[in-house]
């Protein structure tokens, strides 16, 4: 936004004693860094960054009235006589919820006078042209003045009543661009009996445009819904002066007060008289007040800060204070919880206040939730067993309906309304579609074992219920696909595809925990898919939601065990095992065993070392389990460790497992 400093100082006299160095610094301590200044001719303008949230400084009265607050003084008077409003000239009917207030005047126009040349250098300094029309120059100059855009029509050309209401399917107006352009029946159109003369709040009709021969005008200063605007120019990709500032909300209050002003610069300019002034409809209700607590701000801040000057803060930025009820000024749309109030209030403190150190914590840390520790077991778990963890997005093309739609409904419920791009149009349902297409680029580019998995939700089709029609589920999906082995010429080359490659994926799914209706179901799943598009290309995969996977319980802060002063004694298994053997299965046997007959002695039990090799016997592998003992009262003897030692081979004898000569 452009602001030419010796027009802010005329909204904010006190600013004539504060140079451009520090007035700069004023506004990006008050959030609003100046990107540029540019100085010529003795005009100084600043080009200032404003948040889309912030609608109500889009002018020189509205950032000086927030430079006001800051330096606790007060905003020059607005120069504003107000009209005594009469009978309607002209009939004018709201037909939408979008307009609820239109104010208007008619004026004739005497011998034009043109437009003053210090109004044309402001417009000049804010990017506009002026075109020597003072109806024209005059709305531009009161928008860029005060932020409230108005309008201008050539009365004349008017066909019967004024009537704001919703464009009809197909309705065409050309705009002052001279662009003509097709209307929905979500653009909201200003209109006489003939049809579509204006977008509202967007851009007016080349039909009732004023020019050199215009006699008479209809001034227009309405009151529009910011979300109507904003989304007609961005359907018709129109952005102008005026549907930015009502696209993030213009001022209720201000629409009689633009139009006032605009009557004032045309009686001046162009020797206007004015015909009559009448409003249809009225200024929206009061919005409801911010329950204000305390409790909020010292929260925010880190320190105490007393309701007393929090409450003279939020009443400089025009706020209605009583007690801990706060109702935001019409102009501050973007007020709406307390949070909102304290950001005010220490954005006026200024944030060089709020203490540089962190104030202490108080209370044990919340424990984290079920759910992420199961996913973050699950992840570390797979990333163990050799598989790698990926991450895909989270919206797919439209061709995933074709391939996945779960319970028959009707896949549009997973499509956006308004997407990125068409490969990026729907809501996945799966996960594998992705994660097939990242294992078969990786094929395809020469790796021989790809073992893929990603945990992230999947979006599914809720038609019943009208609340919530798409349910969003956590889920674990799975590819494993190429061959194993090959790396030296001992060791044989094995297809995923095989039998033993599926046995190898079932003990996994084993020791993820995954529930016997699931693991049934996978066995009785026979489909090798084809994952890219070579014969070599085939694999596994399975998708399972993870509440059919037990969750983990694991504590925040582990529970204290004191420390033993006598030594540790491990001792080490060398077991010949089956190749589809479940490790979790051998070590919850071997663990019983061991501490059944060791008791508190015991203290942990894994394997460290996996060994694979053709002079092992056909199907077998070789596994080095460790086990350690530890005991937190006495010295144990190695008699005992025989003993218990001896348990636990028995348990994994049990199994099929022997002793390795």
């Amino acid at each position: 936004m452009l602001i030419e400093i010796k027009a802010l100082q005329q909204e904010l006299p006190a600013l004539r004693d504060i140079n451009t160095k520090d007035l700069c610094e004023l506004l990006a301590s008050l959030g609003f860094p100046v990107d540029a200044v540019d100085s010529s001719n003795g005009t100084t303008v600043l080009e200032v960054d404003v948040t889309a949230n912030r609608g109500d400084v889009l002018s020189h009265r509205g950032l000086a009235r927030d430079l006001a607050a800051k330096l606790e003084t007060k905003l020059a008077e607005l120069p504003v006589n107000t009209l005594a409003e009469g009978a309607p000239l002209l009939p004018i009917r709201l037909e939408s919820e979008a307009c609820p207030l239109y104010a208007t005047a008619i004026l004739d126009l005497g011998k034009a006078q043109g437009t003053p040349t210090d109004v044309q250098a402001f417009l000049g300094h804010m990017g506009s042209n002026a075109k020597n029309l003072p109806p024209v120059d005059a709305s531009n100059e009161i928008l860029h003045r005060v932020g409230h855009p108005t309008h201008a029509f050539d009365a004349d050309t008017i066909k019967g009543a004024l009537i704001v209401r919703w464009a009809r399917a197909g309705e065409k107006v050309v705009t002052l661009d001279g662009v003509e352009r097709t209307l929905t029946t979500q653009d909201l159109v200003i209109a006489d009996e003939a049809g579509a003369i204006a977008m509202a709040g967007v851009m007016g009709g080349d039909s009732t445009k004023v020019t050199t021969a215009t006699k008479r005008v209809l001034l227009e200063s309405a009151f529009f819904d910011a979300r109507t605007v904003r989304a007609t120019a961005h359907r018709h990709n129109l952005h102008t002066d005026a549907s930015y500032r009502f696209g993030r909300g213009a001022d209720p209050a201000m629409a009689k007060v633009a139009r006032d002003l605009l009557v004032q610069r045309l009686e001046a300019w162009a020797g206007g008289r004015l015909v009559g002034a009448w409003t249809a409809g009225t200024v929206p209700s009061s919005r409801k007040p911010v329950v204000f607590d305390s409790s909020v701000i010292n929260r925010v801040a880190g320190e105490s800060i007393s309701v007393t000057e929090a409450s003279a803060q939020l009443e400089r930025l025009g706020c209605a204070v009583d007690g801990q009820h706060v109702v935001p000024p019409t102009w501050r749309h973007d007020l709406g919880i307390p949070d909102d109030l304290a950001e005010e209030v220490l954005r006026l403190r200024g944030y060089d206040r709020i203490p540089s150190a962190l104030p202490p914590l108080e209370g044990s840390p919340e424990p984290l939730s079920t759910g992420y520790l199961q996913r973050r077991h699950l992840a570390s778990r797979l990333a163990h067993l050799g598989f790698c963890q990926t991450m895909t997005y989270g919206f797919v093309d439209q061709q995933e309906k074709q391939e996945f739609d779960p319970d028959g409904s009707d896949p549009a419920l997973r499509t956006l309304r308004n997407p990125l791009g068409e490969e990026y149009s729907l809501m996945r349902g799966t996960l594998l579609r992705d994660l097939r297409d990242a294992a078969a680029l990786n094929l395809d580019r020469g790796a021989h074992d790809v073992r893929l998995f990603e945990i992230a939700p999947v979006f599914v089709p809720n038609p019943k219920n009208a609340e919530e029609p798409i349910r969003e589920i956590w889920t674990l999906g799975v590819v494993w696909a190429g061959e194993t082995g090959g790396e030296d010429p001992l060791t044989p080359v094995r297809n995923i595809a095989a039998p033993e490659g599926k046995s190898h994926l079932i003990g996994v799914l084993k020791t993820l925990g995954i529930s016997d209706d699931f693991l049934r179901a996978f066995q009785r799943w026979e489909m090798t898919g084809v994952v890219g598009g070579t014969r070599n290309h085939i694999g596994w995969q399975f998708e399972v939601p993870l509440e059919a996977i037990p969750a983990t319980v694991e504590r925040v802060i582990p529970a204290y065990s004191a420390f033993s002063r006598f030594p540790t004694v491990e001792r080490d298994f060398s077991l010949l095992v089956d190749l589809d053997q479940s490790y979790r299965s051998l070590a919850e046997a071997m663990t019983a065993a061991i501490q059944g007959a060791a008791g508190e002695a015991f203290q942990d039990l894994r394997c460290v070392d996996v060994f694979r090799h053709k002079s092992l016997p056909d199907g077998r592998q070789a596994w080095l389990l460790r086990v350690k003992f530890q005991h937190p009262a006495r010295t144990l003897t190695s008699e005992e460790v025989d003993v218990w030692m001896a348990a636990g081979l028995g348990a994994a004898k049990s199994l099929g497992a022997e002793l390795r000569g």
